[in-house]
C-alpha cells in the first residue's frame, strides 16, 4: 500500500489536523521554562518539531529520525534536524534538557534500550515527553469519519501499550511521573492518545496527576 505522508495527511485539513493541533497544543503546554536544549527522537516530517521552533524561539532545538525522506522534508522547513538512530543517539551523556518521544514507542522492538539512550543523554532531573496511540479507537474514529484508507493503512506498530504498562516500564528506567492524561477524553477506551511527562532519577512520583 502506498505509504501515507504525515505533512500530507496535516495540509489536508479537517478533524485530523484539528485534533494534530489538540495534541501538539497540549505536548506544548507540559515543556519548563529551564528547558534549554530539546530533542525530539524520531520527528518525522517535523510537524510538532516546527510547533516548537515557532513558539519557543529561545530553546536550541533538534530532531533526529532515521528516514531520509523525512529528514529531506524537516530540512525543506528549515528544521534543525540530523538523520540518526534512537537506539544508538550520537550525543553526548547529559547533554538535553528535554526529550520528546511522539508516536514512536509503539514501532519499537527493544523500547527499554531507546529508554535507557534517554535516560543517557538527559541531564539529572531533565524530562522525558512521551505519546502514544489507542489503535483501537484510531480505527474506529477512522471508520467514523470515513478514512478508509487511513484506517486500513499498515501502520508499523509492533505493541499496543496501555498507561499503566508504560508506566511500570518508565519507573523501572529511572523516570519518576509528573503528568499522565488521556486525549482527548478522561477515559483511556475511548481515547486517541495517552500522554506523559516523567523526569529523570525521580525516586517517587510525589508530583504525579495521573488520570488512570
Amino acid at each position: 500500500m502506498e505509504a501515507l505522508s504525515q505533512r500530507g495527511q496535516y495540509e489536508k485539513g479537517g478533524i485530523g489536523r484539528w485534533f494534530r493541533d489538540f495534541r501538539d497544543q497540549k505536548i506544548l503546554s507540559l515543556l519548563e521554562k529551564d528547558c534549554g536544549c530539546l530533542i525530539d527522537l524520531g520527528c518525522g516530517a517535523g510537524i510538532t518539531l516546527e510547533k516548537v521552533v515557532k513558539q519557543f524561539p529561545e530553546k536550541e532545538c533538534l530532531g533526529i529520525d532515521l528516514g531520509k525522506d523525512d529528514i529531506k522534508t524537516c530540512r525543506a522547513h528549515d528544521l534543525p534536524v540530523i538523520r540518526g538512530d534512537v537506539y544508538r543517539l550520537s550525543l553526548r551523556q547529559e547533554s538535553a534538557d528535554c526529550c520528546l518521544l511522539l508516536d514512536v514507542i509503539e514501532h519499537l522492538t527493544r523500547p527499554e534500550e531507546v529508554l535507557e539512550e534517554i535516560n543517557r543523554v538527559l541531564r539529572p532531573g531533565g524530562r522525558l515527553i512521551l505519546v502514544f496511540p489507542n489503535d483501537r479507537m484510531f480505527f474506529l474514529f477512522r471508520l467514523l469519519f470515513l478514512k478508509f484508507k487511513e484506517a486500513f493503512y499498515n501502520s508499523g506498530h509492533v505493541k499496543q501499550w496501555r498507561p499503566r504498562e508504560m508506566k511500570r516500564l518508565l519507573r523501572k528506567k529511572g523516570f519518576g511521573i509528573e503528568r499522565s492524561m488521556n486525549l482527548p477524553f478522561f477515559l483511556w477506551p475511548i481515547s486517541l492518545y495517552h500522554l506523559l511527562r516523567a523526569r529523570k532519577g525521580a525516586a517517587e512520583d510525589r508530583k504525579d496527576r495521573s488520570w488512570v
